[in-house]
């Protein structure tokens, strides 16, 4: 293995992960996943079966990356962001064959608790995150 594998993380037969990445306490990586070099996958993360992770990404604690979405190299995911990937979603109606797809350029920082809404494509180095418009910086 040429990655690092908590003991506690499922990284399930099929799933694809490149040297030098590292996947910690209790992540689980569906079979079908792409992950490239030097990855971190933090504390309870999820990936999905079609999800490819480019190289030198970095997903923080508590981020689920579920099918549909791409990541380009150097993409950083902030603590507990989300990634949708169902545009109308309904408990009582299967919409697996509607998933949308979602692209991350190269660099790009998704904030901590920020939401990705599916079928969209943010640039590369664009920085999501959440503010305080009209509010004086603190000290």
């Amino acid at each position: 293995m040429s990655y690092f594998q908590h003991p506690s993380a499922i990284v399930d037969d099929g799933a694809h992960i490149g040297e030098g990445s590292r996947v910690w306490h209790f992540v689980h990586v569906c079979a079908g996943a792409r992950i490239g070099a030097g990855v971190s996958l933090g504390q309870n993360v999820f990936v999905g079966n079609k999800v490819v992770i480019g190289d030198r990404c970095k997903i923080q604690n508590n981020v689920s990356v579920y099918d549909n979405v791409t990541l380009e190299e150097g993409v950083f995911c902030g603590p507990s962001m989300v990634f949708t990937n169902v545009h109308n979603p309904r408990a009582l109606v299967e919409r697996k064959d509607e998933y949308r797809d979602t692209l991350v350029k190269q660099g790009a920082t998704l904030g901590a608790n920020c939401t990705v809404i599916c079928g969209v494509t943010i640039g590369a180095y664009a920085f999501v995150g959440a503010g305080r418009p009209g509010q004086p910086d603190y000290p």
